[in-house]
């Protein structure tokens, strides 16, 4: 598996995740010219933006350690373009990270909720 098959993986298996724990996505792959949100979802009151990253092993250290101060922004300025397009001006906004571990042929959850943002 590539590296591109296995952050698919991940990002459905986050999906999956997440829905099971009651979030309603309501969109996966958001692109804009400031960059990429993995998944933007509901969870009761917070519209929720989820980084994906999944790993096989944690020989390069873990996995929410690769979103640096550097990608948190892009992922907060790629947010505000969602929140724009779509008129959302009073929302509680959250930034998770979501941790996938593919080990054995088994997969771990990681989540991490508020991750960072203000």
């Amino acid at each position: 598996m590539n590296h591109i098959e296995v952050g698919d993986k991940g990002e459905q298996s986050a999906a999956r995740y997440l829905s099971k724990q009651g979030y309603k996505i309501i969109a996966t792959k958001f692109r804009a010219k400031t960059g990429e949100i993995d998944i933007i979802a509901k969870d009761k009151e917070y519209l929720v933006f989820v980084e994906v990253k999944t790993r096989r092993s944690t020989v390069y250290g873990l996995p929410a350690e690769a979103v640096n101060f550097r990608k948190q922004q892009k992922i907060i300025n790629t947010a505000l373009c969602f929140l724009n397009q779509r008129g959302l001006t009073d929302i509680a906004c959250r930034f998770d990270i979501l941790e996938i571990y593919l080990l054995r042929g088994t997969i771990h959850c990681n989540h991490i909720i508020n991750a960072f943002g203000s």
